[in-house]
């Protein structure tokens, strides 16, 4: 992979495209990484006993030839 966590790197292709962010993990196994603040998927989240159920925001893996570094 060229990139790794705690690069900072440009969306290059998909509905985030031109976005920029920092890499928060990066799995080298799915050739994907997740960047901090895009791709932020919705997922609707059962209320437990006792609770409310909300809407949960999580950051979605994106793969790797669809971005590239800025700097370090």
């Amino acid at each position: 992979m060229h990139v790794k966590k705690g690069d900072k790197v440009k969306i290059i292709a998909g509905k985030d495209k031109g976005k920029t962010g920092v890499i928060e993990r990066a799995l080298p196994r799915e050739d994907k990484v997740v960047v901090a603040g895009v791709a932020i998927a919705k997922r609707h989240v059962k209320g437990r006993v006792g609770e409310v159920g909300h809407i949960a925001e999580r950051p979605r893996p994106i793969h790797v030839s669809n971005v590239q570094r800025i700097e370090k």
